[in-house]
């Protein structure tokens, strides 16, 4: 038998085997880190505009009013007469002016 002349029958391009690999890493990047990175966004954004008077809601379910903003939590009242301090990575929503 004669092997077939002018280069190889079975091979083809190396890059073709990578197309199938960018295209998932793009599904990946716009389904999935895109939409969280522009989450985190607007989450710190939502800190960052914390102030007094804003009525908040924590991770463990705690509604609050803040009575004064500090750099990593805030002091809130829970109840008449009861401050806590709360953790500004536990703050899970902000319901500013409303009751």
């Amino acid at each position: 038998m004669a092997s077939p002349q002018g280069g190889e029958s079975g091979s083809s391009n190396p890059i073709f085997t990578f197309i199938p690999i960018i295209l998932i890493f793009l599904v990946f990047w716009f389904m999935i880190i895109r939409p969280q990175k522009k989450q985190q966004e607007q989450r710190k954004s939502m800190i960052e505009a914390l102030k007094r008077g804003d009525h908040i809601i924590t991770n463990g379910g705690l509604y609050a009013t803040v009575k004064d903003v500090k750099s990593d939590h805030v002091v809130a009242t829970i109840s008449e007469g009861v401050k806590v301090q709360i953790s500004k990575s536990a703050i899970g929503g902000v319901h500013a002016g409303e009751e």
